[in-house]
């Protein structure tokens, strides 16, 4: 039976059992589930929640921040990092703190970090050589993130474990915690308030001496909005940290101390889980695709990165870092109106906008089912999409198939045979992951 005619098949005062028919296709099978809905309802109404499965749908929800809101997350995230621009909308401090942060993730510094996190990546496969294997979660997918942590952002931690304990702590309770463990929180809250003690120590050490001069605000952005600006005369200091240490903010902008170490704990809790989870599953669909896969590499080999990232993001949709955003609706909504299947989102409602559903609705993904990079860009929605897409998405753009290029150019690499060679989740996210290679 298909999940509509199980949920269909179960009396209607017995909500327990059929909010658990689709909790198990949202968790174990969302690619099913959201095909038989885009099929059958497109905007299906549960006891506890809303999905949303058609691309349009899915852009009109994520771009209507007044009626669905991210608030939800605010009382997992405010206790970690005080008030988040993460957990609000149409607000001051979402408007100004998300500008200061674009200001200092200059698309000028791409080519830097993807050196970087191929450099780190590169270093990581050396190590493992001798084995010729390696776990790609942790060792490789995880790796690298955390040392472009240290490098790029100027927040290395104490050490490797307490840098993965904080990460997954603070993503395990912001955006897994659904049953609202309270141990779970707790365990956050602890790692927000070792990070901020390890953070304010450092803040003191990337301020420059006294004989040097901090920046000020506009002077710092100035450079950026200088034509002959280019990669050889960008002077901005070295790391994000260092940047946000010395620059001097007029009065009228409130962006403290505390502030500028809050959003140095969103860089690590943002940046580690996530982009572990789109390398690892990309790597796994362009193992599993061999035609694929040869021409990957092909494009990979001739270093065409504009060719290759094609293929990443394309694989990546066919197992998307979240198959659906969570938001919560403030007012009464008819989505889709003027449609057959206009349908009113009441007031205090958990919708479930799926971003994965969407990059496979054939009414604007041609022949969603086929790989192919060919797409415009706008068929993918692996960033979110609106006023909350992903403030890392163009770091991110870099080092996600920069990883996944280096670990493709590794003599043989190839899928292990039995349960070794597939990938372990817990949930939707992946655990580990072990690949083979020659020295």
């Amino acid at each position: 039976m298909s999940y509509l005619e199980r949920y269909d098949s179960i009396p209607t005062e017995n909500l327990e059992d059929k909010v658990k028919v689709i909790n198990q296709g949202v968790w174990t099978d969302w690619s099913g589930l959201f095909k038989e809905l885009r099929e059958n309802r497109p905007i299906f109404i549960t006891p506890k929640f809303v999905l949303v499965s058609l691309f349009p749908d899915v852009q009109e929800v994520l771009s209507r921040s007044e009626f669905f809101s991210v608030r939800a997350f605010a009382p997992k995230m405010d206790p970690v990092f005080g008030p988040c621009m993460l957990a609000r909308d149409n607000s001051d401090h979402n408007w100004r703190e998300k500008s200061i942060m674009r200001s200092v993730l200059p698309l000028e510094d791409l080519p830097r970090v993807r050196k970087m996190a191929g450099e780190i990546a590169k270093s990581a496969l050396d190590k493992s050589a001798t084995n010729q294997k390696i776990e790609v979660v942790h060792d490789l997918a995880k790796f690298v993130p955390i040392r472009l942590c240290g490098d790029y952002f100027g927040f290395p931690g104490p050490d490797l474990d307490t840098m993965y304990r904080w990460a997954k702590t603070t993503q395990d309770d912001m955006f897994r915690n659904l049953t609202n463990d309270p141990k779970i929180h707790e365990a956050s809250v602890q790692s927000s308030n070792e990070m901020r003690a390890y953070l304010t120590d450092l803040f003191e050490e990337k301020k420059f001496k006294e004989t040097e001069k901090s920046t000020n605000f506009f002077t710092y952005l100035s450079q950026f909005f200088q034509p002959q600006t280019t990669e050889e005369n960008y002077t901005a200091p070295g790391d994000v940290f260092t940047r946000l240490a010395n620059l001097k903010f007029p009065p009228d902008i409130p962006f403290s101390k505390e502030r500028i170490i809050a959003h140095m704990m969103i860089f690590l809790v943002g940046s580690i889980e996530g982009t572990a989870q789109v390398i690892t599953q990309a790597i796994d669909q362009l193992l599993n695709r061999p035609e694929i896969f040869q021409k990957a590499l092909e494009a990979a080999k001739a270093n065409d990165d504009e060719t290759f990232d094609k293929y990443v993001w394309e694989a990546v949709r066919f197992n998307p870092f979240s198959p659906f955003l969570v938001r919560f609706c403030e007012a009464d909504y008819t989505l889709a109106a003027g449609t057959p299947r206009e349908t009113i989102i009441s007031r205090g409602s958990v919708v479930l906008a799926g971003v994965g559903s969407a990059m496979f609705d054939p009414a604007i993904v041609k022949d969603p089912d086929e790989f192919s990079i060919d797409r415009p860009q706008y068929n993918y929605m692996h960033f979110g999409y609106g006023s909350h897409t992903c403030g890392g998405e163009h770091i991110a753009g870099v080092v996600v198939p920069e990883v996944v290029k280096q670990i493709l150019l590794r003599p043989g690499l190839k899928l292990l045979p039995g349960e070794e060679g597939k990938v372990k989740y817990q949930g939707y996210i992946p655990t580990r992951f072990v690949v083979g290679y020659d020295r």
